[in-house]
């Protein structure tokens, strides 16, 4: 496991829940889900779905670039929003960012996410060029 390379979270739950914020082994990267939560933990744009996702995708590409790799380097992404009515704003974030790119996805209508008032989670994986 010489070549695994893992990326921390700077979530005070990442210790207790024994994660890392992605994980990077050869050209895979896996990214681990997230939430619209800055770095003292609050959450970004509470109650709105499509500035979650976009607040989302913005610390997904600076995890993407701390392992070496680009959007561009995406194969599958994953969706998850707890209201039914918020799949469309996320997936719009979501064809902003990868239009081009167009990567495998999921998108899936869930009951909760932590933290209680998250609405979007999404998760990344990639092959590093």
């Amino acid at each position: 496991m010489s070549d695994r390379q893992l990326i921390p979270s700077t979530s005070h739950w990442a210790r207790i829940a024994g994660y890392s914020r992605a994980v990077r082994i050869g050209t895979a990267l896996t990214i681990s889900g997230t939430t619209a939560n800055d770095e003292q933990g609050q959450t970004v744009s509470v109650g709105d779905a499509y500035g979650q996702a976009v607040y989302i995708l913005q610390k997904i590409q600076r995890v993407l670039a701390e392992a070496g790799a680009r959007f561009e380097d995406v194969t599958r992404t994953r969706i998850y929003v707890t209201r039914y009515d918020d799949w469309e704003p996320a997936a719009r974030a979501h064809g902003e960012v990868f239009k081009d790119i167009r990567p495998a996805n999921t998108l899936v209508v869930v009951s909760s996410l932590v933290p209680a008032d998250a609405l979007v989670e999404i998760e990344i994986d990639a092959v590093i060029a």
